[in-house]
C-alpha cells in the first residue's frame, strides 16, 4: 500500500513526463524507450528479547494504568531505537489471559494491553513459539495472536490454525520483503497436542531449513529466523546452539544462504552474538521485560533483567538475486529496573552512575566474547 506522499510524488511524475515528451514531439524518436526505475533501498532491524511479564511487572502495569493496563511508560526507553528502525521485532514469550485472568510464573496469562504498548513503541511484529506458548492451550494462542492483529502487529511461531501454521510471514522494510520465523525448543506443558501439531512451531533443522526456502519461494529477499533455545543462566551458547548455528547457516540454494539472521531467546541472560558462515547469529538476547528473576540455585540474578536490542543494517544486493548484505551490526545493552519497572537504554548511561556502566560493561563483555568485534560489531547508541 502506498502513502499519501507516495501518491503525490508518482502524479507529479506523471505530469512531468507528459510535460517533456510534448517538449520533444518532432524531435528525434528514442529507439529503446527506458521506464525509470527506483533504485534499490536498504533497512535497518532491530529486534529485542524475551518479554516475560511476571506478577510484578502486570502489577506495575496496573498502577501505571490508573486502573487499567498500561505497558507503554516501561517501554518508553526503547522507543527511541525501536522507532526509528525499518522493521521491529519483539519475542512476546508468554500468552494473553481475559476478564482479569492474568498470572505470572509457573503458567503465565499475561494482560492483552501488552500489544498495543508494542505497537505504540514502533513495534512491527513479534516472534510467540517459546515454552509458555501453550501455558493457557490453544485458547491462550489464540487470545494473543487476536489481539496483536487487532493492533497490527505480526506475529510468528505459534498459530490457530493449520492453514495459518502454512502461511509466511512477511514484512516490508526498504525495498525488501523479509520473512519473519520462530521456533522454541519445546513448551513447559509436555508436547503439542496431538491434534493441533501446527499449534506452536519446534526446533527442527530440516524443518526450518524447508520453511527458509518456501520463504524464498514466497518472494522473500531476507529470512530472518527466531530461535527460543539454549541453556538458562548461561553466558555461552550451549552445544546445541552452537551446532544448530552451524548447520542453519550452511544451508545454501543455489551458492545463495537460506537463512540471513537468527534472533536467540530463552537464556534470561544475554549471550554472545557471532558471524557464523557469514551470517550474523544472536545467540540470546536476554530478557527485555521481566520480574525479579531467580536462577537455577534459587539465588536472585540480576543478569535476568539484561538484555541486548540487536540491530543490523542491510543493503541491497549488487545483481538480482544476490543477497541482501549486512553492512553495519549494532548491538544496545539495555536492563529493566525492576523498582521503576523500566527498560532502560545503557549505551549512553554514564550519567546512571559506576553501577550501571558496570553492567554496560558486563554486557558488553559477553556479547563480545566470541570474537564479533573483528567481524566489525558494535555497541550502539
Amino acid at each position: 500500500m502506498i502513502g499519501r506522499r507516495q501518491q503525490v510524488a508518482l502524479a507529479l511524475t506523471a505530469v512531468l513526463a507528459a510535460a517533456a515528451a510534448c517538449q520533444n514531439a518532432g524531435r528525434q524518436e528514442s529507439k529503446h524507450p527506458t521506464a525509470a526505475v527506483s533504485p534499490a533501498r536498504g533497512f535497518t532491524l532491530v529486534a529485542s528479547g524475551d518479554i516475560l511479564p511476571h506478577d510484578s511487572v502486570i502489577e506495575r502495569a496496573a498502577f501505571d494504568g490508573g486502573g487499567g493496563y498500561d505497558f507503554r511508560p516501561m517501554l518508553a526507553g526503547a522507543e527511541p531505537a525501536v522507532a526509528k528502525a525499518d522493521l521491529a521485532l519483539c519475542h512476546m514469550e508468554t500468552v494473553f489471559g481475559a476478564d482479569g485472568d492474568y498470572s505470572g510464573y509457573p503458567k503465565f496469562k499475561s494482560p492483552p494491553q501488552i500489544a498495543p504498548a508494542l505497537a505504540a513503541a514502533g513495534y512491527d511484529g513479534c516472534s510467540t513459539a517459546s515454552d509458555h506458548s501453550l501455558d493457557d492451550g490453544a485458547d491462550g494462542i489464540r487470545r494473543t495472536l487476536d489481539a496483536m492483529d487487532r493492533v497490527g502487529l505480526k506475529h510468528a511461531g505459534t498459530a490457530r490454525s493449520a492453514a495459518e501454521a502454512r502461511s509466511v510471514t512477511l514484512h516490508r522494510a526498504g525495498s525488501a520483503k523479509v520473512a519473519h520465523l520462530a521456533y522454541t525448543f519445546g513448551t513447559d506443558v509436555g508436547p503439542v497436542p496431538a491434534g493441533e501439531p501446527w499449534a506452536v512451531d519446534l526446533i527442527d533443522p530440516d524443518r526450518v531449513i524447508a520453511d527458509a526456502r518456501a520463504a524464498r519461494r514466497a518472494g522473500a529477499d531476507v529470512v530472518v529466523v527466531s530461535a527460543h533455545w539454549g541453556t538458562e543462566w548461561q553466558d555461552q551458547p550451549d552445544r546445541l546452539q552452537l551446532g544448530l548455528a552451524q548447520r542453519l547457516t550452511a544451508s545454501r540454494t543455489n551458492g545463495r544462504p537460506d537463512i540471513d539472521l537468527i534472533l536467540g531467546t530463552h537464556a534470561h541472560v544475554p549471550q554472545a552474538y557471532e558471524k557464523v558462515n557469514g551470517t550474523w547469529v544472536v545467540y540470546g538476547m536476554g530478557d527485555q521485560i521481566a520480574g525479579e528473576m531467580y536462577n537455577g540455585r534459587g539465588v536472585q540474578d540480576r543478569r535476568g533483567n539484561e538484555s541486548t536490542l540487536g540491530r543490523f543494517t542491510f543493503a541491497p544486493p549488487a545483481r538480482p538475486g544476490g543477497r541482501w548484505q549486512v553492512t553495519r551490526a549494532e548491538f544496545v545493552p539495555q536492563v529493566y529496573d525492576v523498582d521503576a519497572g523500566r527498560v532502560l537504554d545503557l549505551a549512553s548511561a554514564i550519567a546512571g552512575g559506576a553501577e550501571l556502566e558496570g553492567v554496560r560493561e558486563r554486557i558488553k563483555d559477553v556479547v563480545l566474547s566470541r570474537g564479533a568485534a573483528a567481524d566489525g560489531l558494535a555497541m550502539g547508541g
